[in-house]
């Protein structure tokens, strides 16, 4: 097992093919300052350069799972931003915002599924994080809240983008509109979440095995499969198929298709390859 803690509030734990992303301030409800949604976006984009990686688990330290951006560090940002010419501040500030973005639109770009596990709240920046999310797991007293509109402002870094292909638009609709809590039975109704477990023992355990049996399939059929749901979920059924038909062109006939019809025949547990890293182009 190795870690990378840092005072960020993010700790990144690679156990074996699975990593641990561990949202870790919980004397603060792992509300996110600024710090660590930078270690956040840095941890999911260095997955490629740690090709052993198989799965990602986004999990949390203390109670919550997490009560969404530290409401101090927005102030403070937005201060800052009025002391500027009007013009220049609002460009920086949209800047600002499609930087926020990317931090959780690593998430879906991270070539590996990355599962959240959720306990207790998860408000506001939250459920941004989670929408990005390949699958969602929450124990029993779990809830979720688009909290935004509680504040006065439009929730502005992925759920209203997200969240309606998730749960049905109206549900959504409604969530947005009312600010109201979303509690584990209905989310699981919904479709938000896979599967509700009891407490976090048991979702740690569950989450753990559902990410070693992805870790134990081909590494390349993985990541091709993350990227045709991705890519199907925003664009026609037509151009999806179209895309399926050349990627299988050039990336089917390969050594693990090989493998694991090897493994099956033989009645063992396949052994892959891990994917190469990226090339330097220094």
């Amino acid at each position: 097992m190795t870690a990378s803690a840092t005072a960020s509030g993010i700790d990144f734990i690679v156990e074996g093919a699975v990593a641990r992303l561990r949202l870790n301030r919980p004397e603060k409800h792992n509300a996110m300052h600024l710090p660590m949604w930078t270690a956040f976006a840095a941890a999911l984009k260095s997955v490629p350069e740690r090709p052993e990686i198989r799965c990602v688990i986004i999990e949390a330290a203390g109670e919550n799972f997490t009560s969404g951006i530290d409401l101090a560090a927005l102030m403070a940002l937005g201060q800052g931003f009025m002391q500027e010419e009007p013009v220049r501040a609002r460009a920086r500030l949209r800047e600002t915002i499609l930087r926020l973005q990317d931090c959780f639109t690593a998430i879906e770009q991270c070539p590996v599924p990355v599962i959240a596990a959720v306990k207790g709240a998860c408000i506001g920046a939250g459920i941004d994080m989670i929408s990005a999310c390949d699958m969602r797991y929450c124990t029993a007293d779990a809830w979720f809240c688009i909290q935004e509109i509680n504040i006065g402002m439009v929730a502005d870094v992925g759920t209203l983008q997200r969240l309606p292909h998730i749960i049905p638009e109206g549900l959504a609709r409604e969530l947005a509109y009312t600010g109201r809590k979303l509690h584990p039975a209905e989310a699981r109704a919904a479709g938000l979440v896979n599967a509700v477990y009891e407490d976090e023992t048991a979702l740690r355990v569950g989450v753990g095995e559902i990410a070693r049996t992805i870790a134990e399939k081909s590494p390349m059929a993985i990541r091709g499969t993350k990227e045709m749901l991705n890519y199907t979920r925003d664009h026609s059924v037509a151009d999806a198929l179209n895309y399926i038909s050349v990627w299988n062109a050039a990336m089917l006939m390969g050594e693990d298709l090989n493998e694991q019809m090897s493994a099956n025949a033989a009645k063992r547990p396949a052994r892959f390859k891990d994917p190469l890293p990226p090339a330097r182009l220094d």
